[in-house]
């Protein structure tokens, strides 16, 4: 096992990857897109229905495509070209969102169209972003991992943050329609950047050497695609391929256990962002009563706070960024028992900031220490374990934080979500310790 890479970030040599300009470009007009339909859709429901549990069914319909769609998923990511899987990922969220805005537009907008069309933008979103994750070993050099994992956490953190604020910004005057609108938009805009990364079609598997590169079974499977003959040859063929990617996917992460505990530490940090929102949205509400506009200033802190963090990932000493990586998800869980008590708008925004910083930090680390570990033909599998763990970990943080809030107090909800942070600290701890000794 290959230890996480230690060389100093140079920023000219990923810049100069003219596939990783427009990578980063992807991303960030993508997740501006997400960003503002996600906060405008929670603000469109709380302020409609005054009801967090609904609210949290949003985040809950949003995520519960990470159940299933990732075994699937993580097997394609690791067979085909993941930059044609994001550029159709992409135009079919698009299409999804543009008809939800036309229905807004036209007046006829209900719950359900909304709930309808995050199904479809989640079961997207559950293959898209371990796809990405998996594209960047492709688009950059071994040695600037952690460097390209900084831009790529700003760009995926300012744009979907950055967005929040803007939503909050413009809501009164744009409506759910408009938002909805821009935001189908972007996702056309990030497929035609994705389209561009790179030239031609490229496997993941192409320079790959491994046991099951050929067998009867396998060229069997082949001759019935190609020939169109035996469609039942073909079908068991895939299946049992299918079958052998994910019982050796499994197999690798029972052999690297410091892969799990960056996964699970990770998978703990992703859940607590996304079902976070569902008290934030209460908090700029219920707790500041500073509306739309407060949750924007709100987004906006945590925007500023994850480039910071970014930027201070990429130039720490491999040494330094592991302990930072303890000590930034110990800050989460600290952070969020007090932030309930802070009732004043800028105090609230400077908490925000800090949640943002230490998440981005932590999400570096943990990321390029991954894409320094793990081989590139199971990354696909490696990420794809990751999503559905997380997924689990929203639908029931999603759910019992919109349900603690409404019937308890936004400070239990709060507090719970410390709690879960406080377990993630424990898998950190475990995983510098795993890192320590490969180093």
């Amino acid at each position: 096992m290959a230890s996480p890479a230690t060389t100093r970030v140079d920023w000219k040599l990923i810049w100069a990857q003219r596939g990783f300009r427009y990578f980063f470009l992807a991303m960030f007009v993508s997740l501006f897109g997400s960003g503002m339909n996600f906060t405008g859709v929670s603000w469109y429901i709380l302020s409609s229905t005054h009801s967090t549990i609904k609210v949290s069914l949003q985040v809950i319909v949003v995520t519960l495509p990470g159940l299933l769609v990732p075994f699937l998923g993580g097997v394609l990511i690791d067979r085909l070209d993941r930059r044609y899987l994001g550029v159709l990922l992409d135009l079919a969220r698009g299409v999804a969102v543009l008809a939800a805005a036309y229905i807004a537009w036209s007046g006829h907008l209900e719950l359900w169209h909304l709930y309808a069309m995050t199904l479809i933008t989640g079961t997207g979103s559950a293959m898209y972003w371990a796809t990405v994750n998996a594209l960047v070993q492709e688009v950059i050099p071994p040695s600037q991992f952690t460097g390209a994992n900084a831009a790529v956490l700003i760009g995926v953190q300012s744009g979907m943050l950055i967005a929040g604020a803007f939503v909050g910004f413009i809501f009164d005057s744009a409506g759910i329609a408009g938002i909805l609108a821009i935001d189908g938009a972007t996702y056309f805009v990030s497929a035609f950047c994705l389209y561009q990364v790179r030239r031609g079609y490229v496997s993941p598997r192409e320079s790959q050497r491994y046991p099951r590169e050929y067998s009867d079974a396998t060229e069997a499977t082949a001759e019935a695609l190609e020939t169109g003959e035996n469609p039942e040859v073909a079908e068991a063929g895939l299946s049992l391929a299918v079958y052998a990617d994910l019982k050796e996917g499994f197999a690798y992460l029972r052999k690297q256990p410091v892969v799990r505990a960056l996964g699970v530490t990770h998978s703990i940090m992703m859940a607590g962002v996304v079902s976070a929102n569902v008290v934030l949205v209460a908090l700029a509400n219920d707790i500041l009563h500073a509306g739309a506009r407060g949750l924007g200033f709100l987004e906006a802190g945590w925007a500023a706070g994850a480039i910071t963090g970014g930027l201070i990932a990429s130039q720490l000493s491999q040494r330094l960024r592991l302990i930072l990586y303890v000590a930034a998800i110990a800050g989460l869980a600290t952070g969020h028992m007090v932030v309930p008590f802070v009732s004043f708008l800028i105090g609230a925004v400077a908490m925000q900031a800090l949640f943002g910083m230490c998440r981005a930090l932590a999400g570096v680390v943990a990321q390029s220490s991954l894409m320094s570990i793990v081989p590139r033909h199971f990354m696909g599998r490696t990420q794809s374990a990751m999503a559905v763990l997380t997924t689990i970990l929203q639908l029931l943080m999603s759910f019992s934080l919109g349900w603690i809030a409404q019937r308890i107090s936004i400070i239990a909800g709060f507090s719970l979500l410390a709690l879960m942070y406080g377990g993630a600290s424990f898998f950190a701890a475990r995983a510098r310790q795993l890192l320590s000794q490969i180093s």
